[in-house]
């Protein structure tokens, strides 16, 4: 009997032993399982943070580039509503009558010897006399005033290097660059009064009549 007693004391104390261990068996499985969880949860997290900073890093490039063709269009809106409130040079001067200009003649329309600022563009003279905060002698496309700014306009340059002396002909520019000249001068003629035409070497200006004169004007009005 007491021997049985003992095996039963010993089975059980074996069989607490084996709960014991299948218990502990459980728990680092558990623990891992929780552990898992917690990954996971910090991956979706990441995951989620990182769609979040790319949606906010593609809003912000593209509010830039919003940005810096406002500025880049804004220049380029040739002083279109410029000085808005404020009288400009061009509100007391009559319209200047068609004519044409040598290189030496357009020189002297800089904006500072005379009140009238004239540049061409694509051999054509335009009065941007109202666009003075922008062609004047002052305003950030000042260089080309009294000149021929067609090389500077096509190769975006605003330095004296996109100045010539001579009469340029736009012979070396490339087809892009010259389409580029031609949409400048449309934009000028939309904006600006045409005045008349550049002249090349020994050409002789033209004799505009008064009906041509102002039939041009209508047509710019």
């Amino acid at each position: 009997m007491a021997a049985g007693d003992g095996d039963v004391k010993l089975g059980t104390l074996g069989s607490g032993s084996d709960s014991s261990s299948e218990g502990s068996s459980e728990n680092p499985s558990g623990a891992g399982a929780e552990g898992g969880g917690w990954a996971a949860a910090a991956l979706a997290l990441l995951t989620g943070g990182g769609e979040m900073l790319l949606n906010v890093a593609l809003v912000a490039l593209v509010l830039l580039g919003a940005y810096r063709l406002w500025v880049c269009w804004g220049r380029r809106g040739l002083g279109a509503g410029a000085g808005a409130g404020e009288e400009s040079p061009a509100a007391s001067l009559p319209r200047m009558k068609k004519r044409d200009f040598s290189l030496e003649q357009l020189r002297q329309y800089d904006g500072s010897r005379t009140p009238r600022t004239l540049p061409a563009v694509n051999g054509k003279v335009f009065d941007v006399t109202k666009g003075s905060k922008f062609y004047g002698p002052a305003g950030p496309y000042g260089i080309f005033a009294g000149r021929d700014a067609s090389r500077g306009l096509a190769t975006f340059c605003l330095d004296k290097d996109a100045l010539r002396d001579e009469y340029d002909d736009l012979s070396d520019l490339n087809a892009v660059q010259m389409e580029s000249v031609r949409e400048w001068e449309m934009q000028f003629k939309e904006k600006y009064d045409y005045v008349g035409r550049l002249l090349k070497p020994g050409e002789e200006p033209s004799e505009y009549t008064d009906e041509e004169d102002t039939k041009d004007h209508n047509k710019q009005d």
